[in-house]
């Protein structure tokens, strides 16, 4: 007997959307359940929300059909600067320099606003055939049999599938009911986002700023405007959102200086408190997690939806392969390829976000000569700095399908 569905996706966001594309795309029925009211996510209004991109991941939102749409409102990014301090510090000339010329396959990464990615994949979700997506529809309890994973809703009705993926964010409630525990810790800091205009163009340069209170990231958008990802210690980070807008820029400006000339905001602003958590398991008995919902990590290197978008495509590889060869989708077989394909690469992740927020995070002399000193070590190796200029652009590893190649 047939169940509902082949694959139930618990989490409406950009994973969850992303996954159910990918894996409509290779044929399996899937039913894609958020809890959030449609009318949330059809918002059009831009809240200052944007995302780092790298290369790999652009190649996956083509391979999708979404990067058509989405490039006219896309801005590369052209050159990426790290400095321990304030640009215009002295030490700038010590800090790391990656130029994207260096890199055949183009720019590293592209920053899109959430408004314009959430948008092209709804209209995708609704477009593609194999999809169900359901609004409004809050998952309560799951059980699973050897024949299948049943899923509960706040309004009593049932869903049955070949596999649950979890895709429901940091407190994902389908790891916690299928036992999967999590490791890791809060970080006395809190990110304060929004974005601004400016009076002279970025040139499409991303600065990333280690300041003793934590890192400043100044990313480029479209136009004389960038997205601010500003770490703050916790207390004073609430002082500063409270404040007045005018109030708000005035703390802002000094910590980046005066390079972009005069600011405004342009967009909402908002905070969210940092950490690290990651799951103890990408899988138990059909269930397997994405995103955020199997590890959460600091925004320091921009790498979250990256990461997030790097287990879809590994799940889609996966679960492709399986169909194939006509093996059970929810098998431990199958989804333990998942597990080890993903496990190390987002441990590894976690920890070196975490021993850099840790390393840039404080205003310690003796630190300071030494990473400074360090960047300026890898600045003058082409080879090792190219090294990273490939890392950072999602193009080292052993890369599922989605990324590795064009497939339309």
């Amino acid at each position: 007997m047939s169940n509902d569905t082949n694959i139930a996706i618990v989490g409406g966001g950009l994973a969850g959307g992303a996954t159910a594309l990918a894996l409509a795309q290779a044929g399996l029925s899937v039913t894609l359940l958020d809890a959030a009211p449609r009318a949330v996510q059809d918002d059009p209004e831009f809240d200052g929300r944007s995302y780092a991109m790298a290369l790999a991941s652009t190649r996956l939102l083509r391979n999708l059909g979404l990067w058509d749409i989405l490039e006219p409102d896309a801005q590369p990014m052209r050159e990426i600067k790290v400095t321990d301090g304030r640009v215009g510090d002295a030490a700038v000339a010590l800090g790391l320099h990656f130029d994207a010329a260096e890199l055949e396959e183009g720019p590293m990464g592209y920053m899109i606003q959430d408004r314009y990615l959430r948008r092209a994949m709804l209209d995708k979700l609704d477009a593609t055939p194999g999809i169900d997506h359901r609004n409004d529809t809050r998952v309560v309890a799951q059980s699973v049999t050897d024949r299948c994973a049943t899923l509960t809703f706040a309004d009593g009705g049932q869903l049955t599938a070949d596999l649950i993926v979890g895709a429901d964010g940091r407190q994902s409630g389908t790891a916690q009911r299928a036992g999967i525990g999590r490791t890791g810790w809060d970080y006395p800091q809190t990110a304060l986002v929004c974005a601004i205009a400016h009076e002279w163009p970025h040139h499409g340069v991303a600065h990333q700023l280690f300041l003793p209170s934590g890192p400043l990231a100044i990313l480029p958008l479209t136009g004389n405007r960038s997205s601010i990802v500003w770490s703050e210690r916790r207390g004073l980070a609430e002082e500063i959102n409270g404040l007045s807008d005018a109030e708000y820029l005035s703390v802002l400006r000094p910590r980046f200086g005066g390079f972009l000339g005069k600011i405004s905001l342009a967009g909402a602003r908002y905070t969210y408190p940092l950490n690290l958590t990651l799951a103890q398991s990408f899988t138990a008995p059909r269930v397997a997690l994405v995103g955020d919902a199997a590890h959460g990590i600091h925004p320091i290197a921009g790498q979250g939806l990256n990461a997030g978008l790097r287990d879809v495509a590994a799940l889609a590889h996966v679960l492709t392969a399986a169909k194939r060869r006509g093996e059970a989708l929810g098998s431990d077989a199958v989804l333990d390829r998942y597990a080890r394909w993903r496990r190390f690469d987002t441990a590894a992740l976690g920890i070196a976000t975490d021993v850099f927020n840790r390393l840039f995070s404080n205003d310690s002399s003796l630190l300071r000569t030494a990473r400074d000193l360090g960047m300026k070590a890898v600045n003058s190796m082409p080879g090792l700095r190219r090294s990273f200029m490939r890392e950072a652009a999602g193009l080292t590893g052993d890369l599922p399908d989605l990324m590795a190649k064009d497939m339309t």
